[in-house]
């Protein structure tokens, strides 16, 4: 498998392990941005066939990130990776388009089953 991935998050250790993560379940390489405005920047349709977005990022938030991908990509498989507290606001990134989420912490089980749902297994 290989699915090209972009990374969105903020925190350069959460990056790291969300990576780890697609390792293990057969994505050797991903795109990491450290903020919002980096995602939108790297996102180029048919470059990734898959976006993982934080929620709370500098510059642009993961729903911007979702609405400004969505503007140019209706199709590209975006799943908000989210805290239990975020859930609430799950249906807002619904509405902006987000195809799934991944409440943290999760296990590269959990992310292989998102990847395959989504056509990246």
């Amino acid at each position: 498998m290989s699915a090209r991935v972009l990374v969105a998050d903020d925190s350069s250790t959460m990056r790291k392990i969300i990576i780890r993560s697609l390792q293990a379940v057969g994505v050797p390489e991903a795109v990491e941005a450290a903020d919002g405005n980096e995602a939108v920047n790297l996102f180029q349709p048919g470059k990734f066939d898959m976006v993982l977005t934080d929620w709370n990022m500098p510059g642009k938030s993961g729903l911007e990130v979702i609405q400004s991908i969505r503007g140019q990509d209706p199709n590209v498989p975006i799943i908000m990776i989210t805290t239990e507290a975020e859930k609430s606001r799950v249906l807002q990134a619904i509405q902006a388009g987000v195809s799934d989420y991944l409440v943290k912490p999760f296990t590269a089980d959990t992310l292989r089953e998102k990847l395959e749902k989504h056509g990246c297994g």
